[in-house]
């Protein structure tokens, strides 16, 4: 029987791993080419191009273009000495263009979200959906913050990653695939100290976030610590017709706890767009 490290890595299968020489950034991307529909994966604060080995394979089997970058400070991309931070959504787009893409379906999870609803509110011409999975989108408005306070004091924030983003049933029920969040967990930071977040290009707000116009699905586990059920709703009630989905069972990490669940919403979705 195959590690799960040598099924993740077979997941992967397909997809070239090299790196985009942009403005001030060596950014590294995986990318499974071909001539389907462009679709882009912006990965988690916990994570990096790596994590995305339960999708991958399934969303080129679907027909899909998979494209997966580690953002500035993750994984194996790596900044040039001196260059400004420039934020995660020129980057995207910097790579679309290096790319050749014009517009493509975006999925981000978690922190990946925040840069997705900046995208979309900047470049909103260059999306044909966009998917936010278990996000608090890095809204700003205060009584939003207030909340969130509430929900992650202190001690929460200082709980291992596993227990704060994967969830109880997970974890008693599959202890190789917990052991392997783990490991790419802290695979996702580069050594060293670890590198601010980058800076948005606009100002998160629910008023901002009225302003979307291209197709939205919302996504978070029932489970979930940072975005419970609530938080989804909140959002929901700022975003034009956004369509909303709860998975049983999961926490702030979905798309590694219940992947079958995950892809199957996500290409359904997509697939109308």
């Amino acid at each position: 029987m195959r590690s799960i490290a040598a099924a993740g890595l077979a997941l992967m299968l397909g997809a070239v791993e090299t790196v985009a020489p942009l403005p001030g950034v060596k950014l590294f991307f995986t990318d499974t080419g071909g001539s389907g529909v462009p679709l882009v994966l912006m990965h988690a604060a916990t994570g990096s191009v790596r994590s995305w080995e339960h999708q991958t394979a399934a969303f080129t089997k679907a027909g899909y273009r998979v494209i997966a970058f580690d953002r500035r400070g993750w994984g194996r991309t790596t900044t040039d000495p001196g260059a400004a931070s420039g934020t995660a959504a020129d980057d995207l787009i910097a790579l679309m263009d290096y790319l050749h893409v014009d517009r493509f379906h975006l999925v981000g999870t978690a922190a990946g979200g925040f840069v997705t609803f900046d995208t979309t509110l900047s470049f909103p011409a260059r999306l044909r959906s966009i998917v936010v999975a278990n996000s608090i989108g890095g809204v700003q408005d205060e009584s939003f913050v207030e909340l969130g306070r509430r929900l992650r004091p202190p001690e929460f924030t200082a709980m291992p990653p596993e227990l704060r983003e994967v969830s109880p049933s997970y974890r008693a029920a599959n202890r190789d695939g917990t052991k392997r969040w783990v490991e790419l967990e802290k695979l996702s930071r580069p050594p060293g100290p670890a590198a601010p977040a980058q800076p948005l290009k606009n100002k998160m707000t629910f008023a901002a976030l009225e302003r979307i116009t291209v197709p939205v699905l919302l996504l978070t586990g029932d489970a979930d610590m940072f975005a419970p059920p609530p938080v989804l709703k909140m959002f929901a009630a700022h975003i034009t017709q956004a369509e909303t989905v709860i998975v049983p069972e999961a926490c702030h990490s979905t798309y590694w706890e219940q992947p079958e669940v995950f892809n199957r919403v996500v290409l359904e979705f997509i697939g109308k767009h």
